[in-house]
């Protein structure tokens, strides 16, 4: 099993930070190995919404739904994806700063199926550089407070 950790911060209040992540079809806007994402069925932001993600993974696209299996609005939300190959657990926990600022924590623990597992001390080596390049586009994104990317969307 490969895990990569990280902890950000924002200016943004909890719950805005919350509904930003909790709609995992934002990953598409910060995480560069995530070539499309779109909501499947339920709402962001509740248990039960599938979200399915498409990444790029070792050179090629690789298609996985994601369910928000248990959410405790506004602190945190556990998304799960499961295929034949691998499980992908990912667990985004928001923290306030007396401030209003938050801290976002970052988990996310991937697990290969099967023989695949023989891959599983290169995988986490592969996971890192993909954590990171993850981890740097949320820091972008949660850097500026909500409202200017919205703005900047909207332009």
């Amino acid at each position: 099993m490969a895990r990569y950790q990280a902890t950000l911060n924002s200016p943004d209040s909890r719950e805005a930070v919350f509904e930003y992540l909790a709609d995992f079809r934002s990953a598409a806007e910060w995480d560069p190995g995530v070539k499309a994402a779109r909501l499947r069925r339920g709402e962001p932001g509740k248990a039960g919404a599938e979200f399915e993600i498409t990444s790029r993974f070792a050179g090629r696209d690789v298609p996985l739904v994601y369910r928000a299996v248990e959410v405790d609005r506004p602190g945190r939300v556990l998304l799960v994806a499961e295929s034949s190959s691998l499980v992908s657990r990912d667990e985004i926990t928001i923290d306030e700063y007396d401030d209003g600022g938050t801290a976002v924590t970052y988990t996310a623990d991937l697990r290969l199926r099967g023989p695949l597992r023989l891959f599983d001390p290169v995988l986490q080596v592969l996971f890192n550089r993909i954590g990171d390049n993850a981890r740097d586009g949320l820091a972008e994104k949660l850097a500026q407070p909500l409202a200017e990317r919205h703005g900047a969307q909207a332009a």
